[in-house]
């Protein structure tokens, strides 16, 4: 697949088909990834890939802790976005709610659909990225950043989807634990990868982008 149809194609999946992803297929995707450039070449990510069973038992904990609005563990949460980035994020969730029939008053559809990140939309397979607590945060997050792009791009060569989540990994306490993720590492990133499930009607959607023209300075041309 040509790069630029790539980057123009890519989507956050969130309905996936039940069918494994295979070992082999993730290791290429990884073994393309991991020419990822990175500050003064560090490579600070590591890879906990996860399916069948054993991600089930993560997916149901994770999901249980949701439910009894258990607070998440994990030192990565963010502060809560404002202005703009706020904005965009309420437009992208009422997107989502008005593909799928949900009403800004259905609490409860919501808040199901709310625990469907913290399942890991019932992807057949989670990579976490994860990273040595002792290096720097800004290499750390600019490496790792670039990471998940390559994650999400080479996928596309093997017919999958992806989506980055956060929920996927708030509760790090059950990762540690059923992973064996030693408390030196931090869990960074999650990718949810698996085959899209072509019916789900979240999948077409194509997110906005500000024109480049709004948010670029040239200079000298």
């Amino acid at each position: 697949m040509d790069v630029i149809d790539a980057l123009n194609n890519r989507r956050s999946i969130r309905g996936f088909k039940k069918d494994p992803v295979p070992k082999e297929v993730i290791h290429k995707i990884l073994d393309a990834a991991i020419r990822t450039p990175s500050g003064m070449n560090t490579q600070p990510w590591e890879f906990v890939v996860v399916g069948g069973k054993l991600l089930d038992e993560i997916r149901e904990e994770c999901g249980k802790l949701f439910s009894e609005k258990s607070f998440p563990t994990n030192d990565m949460l963010r502060k809560p976005f404002e202005g703009i980035y706020r904005q965009r994020q309420v437009d992208l969730a009422m997107e989502i709610f008005k593909i799928i029939g949900i009403s800004r008053e259905d609490k409860e559809a919501r808040n199901k659909w709310m625990l469907r990140g913290f399942r890991f939309f019932d992807a057949p397979c989670q990579i976490v990225i994860c990273a040595d607590k002792e290096m720097q945060y800004h290499l750390d997050m600019l490496g790792i950043g670039a990471m998940c792009q390559s994650i999400c791009l080479a996928a596309l060569q093997y017919g999958l989807g992806t989506c980055i989540a956060d929920q996927g990994i708030m509760y790090d306490q059950v990762w540690r634990k059923h992973a064996s993720i030693p408390e030196t590492k931090r869990l960074i990133a999650g990718i949810t990868i698996g085959y899209p499930e072509p019916g789900f009607p979240v999948n077409k959607m194509v997110t906005p982008r500000e024109p480049v023209d709004k948010i670029t300075t040239w200079l000298g041309f």
